[in-house]
């Protein structure tokens, strides 16, 4: 199981967003099944027109076109470590690292910004990496 270090809502106090704290537990989740490699339980977060924006590719739309290029990019055998969730308004940034094998052997580090439907699905992702200037 990754590990999920730390969790900021970000903004005014107030009423609980169950709407993005529902978002949130699904962005956790879909790292989670990722790396397990159970692409059924990862498509049921994600809303029927998913966008994820990869680094060095087109935006793929639709969930069966979504998990291959996910599974592409990031291999099963390696996995995700979540650093930080931070979350505001239907919205969800994870910091993180791909690790292992299907990182190349080595650490990726990463920020993906995810937008949350009104039921709580993953509607778009966009990954960026740190990369030396």
């Amino acid at each position: 199981m990754n590990r999920h270090d730390d969790t900021t809502a970000v903004g005014p106090p107030g009423p609980v967003d169950l709407v993005t704290a529902a978002g949130v537990d699904h962005v956790r989740l879909v790292y989670d099944y990722l790396d397990a490699g159970d692409l059924d339980s990862c498509a049921s977060l994600l809303h029927d027109g998913v966008v994820f924006e990869l680094p060095g590719m087109p935006p793929v739309r639709g969930r069966t076109a979504v998990l291959r290029a996910r599974l592409g990019h990031t291999a099963p055998s390696g996995r995700h470590e979540i650093d930080r969730v931070v979350a505001q308004d239907r919205s969800v940034v994870a910091t993180g690292r791909c690790v292992g094998p299907g990182a190349g052997g080595r650490e990726l580090r990463f920020v993906d910004l995810f937008s949350i439907t009104d039921d709580g699905m993953v509607r778009a992702c966009t990954r960026y990496y740190h990369v030396t200037p």
